[in-house]
């Protein structure tokens, strides 16, 4: 059976605004049917890495907030901490990342609570019902312990995934470090020598004896690191990094098999947003011209399908000139696998179904 994915474009008038119109997306949806008197309901969302200007705006997030606290619910906005290095390696720049970026109490009317901790490493290991990769999913612990779980996703491209919709943004984005990392290579972490000081402070947080320093360099011992992440965090010199050597169909099999972790036993929402459509993903510190012109909001309690009506949405869409869709082979009409022919988007989606996070049929319903 077809999956209701529920859509407005982005046309307003005085009576109107976008803001009003996605609560009443929302509304239509059927969003308020969940039980949000007093729960506490996490709304994951990306805040943009510093120098990107693609990502989602504040005003956005304090509209879902409202409509939860409308109904009685406790919403704070919500991420994990990234593997790579950047404004969001760790709690405290990645508050500041997101302040930066227009994110705070007043401009979105909650508060924000980094999910997997100060470090990265405050995990829950959830089991993944059929999962084939993933046994169990290391989550970021306070998206595990929220009541209620709201999606809002900045539909894009994604240089790794094809693109970053609903499951993306759940997967990858809960995934703790060691869960990143999981997701993102089949190996371990190594160390870069020449950026490396030999100061010892990842030998101090390895719990498992992996990491030794011989003539002022450190070294993994593989077979004792179980990719925690913990060295990642606590270099003071990036110089651990992880080995990016997943195939993109395992990687997107697992970013489905984590968002099952995320999703299952507890009231869920998705929202994804088809606007400022860049070309990668929003971890960048730039962001591309728009591949294709604003589409709209979409709205669905089955991630699936959601995704899967935004990107027929997308490949509906013209290409924008000069944009980088617009180079490459044009009788190709999956924009982003043009955009990045070496990926493999539709594996995420046709695992998602197999493991029963919803349907790839839908049926859009337009307010």
């Amino acid at each position: 059976m077809a999956s209701k994915v529920f859509f407005a474009d982005l046309r307003t008038n005085y009576r109107e605004n976008l803001q009003q119109k996605l609560t009443r997306l929302l509304k239509t949806a059927g969003m308020g049917e969940i039980d949000f008197d007093n729960k506490f309901v996490a709304i994951k969302l990306h805040f943009g890495e510093p120098g990107n200007l693609a990502y989602l705006r504040p005003n956005w997030a304090k509209t879902v907030a409202d409509f939860i606290k409308e109904r009685g619910g406790k919403p704070f906005l919500t991420d994990c901490n990234t593997l790579y290095v950047g404004g969001r390696k760790n709690a405290l720049d990645h508050m500041d990342s997101a302040m930066v970026n227009g994110f705070n109490p007043m401009t979105t009317g909650c508060q924000i609570i980094i999910a997997d901790g100060l470090k990265g490493n405050d995990e829950v290991y959830v089991p993944v019902a059929g999962g084939e990769l993933v046994k169990e999913a290391k989550i970021g612990r306070v998206v595990m312990d929220a009541d209620v779980f709201v999606s809002l996703s900045h539909f894009k491209g994604h240089e790794e995934a094809g693109f970053g919709g609903a499951l993306k943004n759940i997967g990858m984005g809960c995934g703790s470090r060691a869960g990143k990392m999981e997701q993102h290579n089949a190996g371990k972490p190594h160390v870069e020598h020449k950026h490396c000081v030999g100061c010892g402070a990842c030998t101090r947080i390895c719990a498992h004896s992996a990491l030794s320093v011989t003539d002022q360099k450190a070294s993994i011992d593989h077979s004792k690191c179980v990719g925690c992440g913990r060295c990642i965090a606590i270099c003071p010199r990036n110089a651990i990094v992880v080995n990016w050597d997943e195939t993109v169909t395992n990687l997107n099999r697992k970013i489905a098999e984590y968002t099952k972790a995320v999703v299952d036993g507890r009231p869920c929402f998705h929202i994804s947003l088809v606007l400022d459509v860049s070309p990668n993903c929003d971890c960048h510190s730039e962001n591309d011209a728009a591949i294709v012109p604003n589409v709209g909001m979409f709205a669905s309690f089955d991630p699936v399908a959601l995704d899967m009506a935004c990107v027929d949405a997308v490949n509906a869409q013209p290409i924008i000139r000069g944009s980088a869709a617009d180079e490459g082979d044009h009788d190709d009409h999956d924009h982003f696998h043009r955009i990045h022919p070496e990926t493999d988007w539709f594996s995420c989606i046709a695992h998602a179904e197999k493991l029963g996070l919803g349907t790839r049929e839908y049926e859009l319903i337009k307010i």
